[in-house]
């Protein structure tokens, strides 16, 4: 990675501290310095360089990491909040910094992938490759078949002016369904849920992709198996001649 220069906000986000989307906001926030001076957006870099964020000394990586994490209720997904009690990033100890690869809200739990891959997590947050989230969701009232239909098809969230993509849905009980999306909007379910007068009560994320929640516990960890990196990267258009980034 050192050597030739590249955009600090890509340089972040392939030492895995997080995307270039996040990287950028950091930037912005003057939590970035090089060499002692104040990052500025777009600036370029070579890597060997004196980098910190939130003074903290930043380093390319020599492995690449992957990790399945329980996210427990009350967990929030972010970098930097001074408001929040727990911030997924210090809940999880780990020896190679990692972040996460799509969020859960603070309300919801489950699997949420951790890695300090850049480049994976860009692939992963588009949503234009519409990846499958499998998801246990329990709402305050019975499910009615007009109503499930409806979320099958897709619905439109008036206050973000979008059309849900169709979804798989299974009632598994009176109020309780599994679905599984290709999307990522911001509190999609929740939404979604709310179109048809349900209100969600419990949201549980069990599968990535081909990564599952299994038996792990929250605020449990594990790192996934080559196997599983293997097709993980697969899905994300990652792997070329047979081979994988996977080291």
């Amino acid at each position: 990675m050192e050597g030739r220069e590249i955009r600090l906000n890509k340089y972040l986000a392939d030492c895995g501290i997080c995307s270039r989307r996040d990287a950028d906001k950091l930037i912005a926030q003057g939590v970035v310095t090089v060499e002692g001076r104040t990052a500025q957006m777009g600036m370029k870099i070579t890597g060997r360089e004196n980098i910190l964020v939130l003074g903290k000394k930043i380093t390319s990586r020599d492995r690449t990491v992957v990790l399945a994490y329980y996210k427990p209720r009350g967990v929030v997904c972010t970098e930097r909040d001074v408001h929040a009690e727990k911030i997924v990033i210090d809940e999880i100890k780990y020896p190679v910094r990692v972040t996460y690869a799509g969020r859960l809200d603070k309300e919801s739990e489950g699997l949420l992938l951790m890695t300090n891959d850049g480049m994976l997590i860009d692939a992963m947050m588009r949503g234009a490759n519409g990846h499958e989230k499998e998801y246990i969701v329990k709402v305050s009232k019975e499910w009615t078949s007009k109503a499930l239909d409806c979320l099958r098809q897709g619905v439109w969230l008036e206050g973000m002016r979008v059309s849900t993509r169709p979804c798989e849905i299974e009632q598994i009980g009176p109020k309780t369904i599994r679905m599984i999306l290709t999307q990522g909007l911001n509190r999609q379910i929740r939404r979604m849920c709310k179109t048809q007068g349900y209100e969600v009560t419990s949201l549980k994320r069990t599968r990535v992709i081909n990564i599952v929640l299994d038996k792990l516990k929250p605020g449990e960890y594990r790192e996934l198996s080559r196997e599983e990196m293997q097709e993980l990267y697969e899905h994300c258009g990652m792997m070329q001649n047979g081979t994988s980034r996977v080291k």
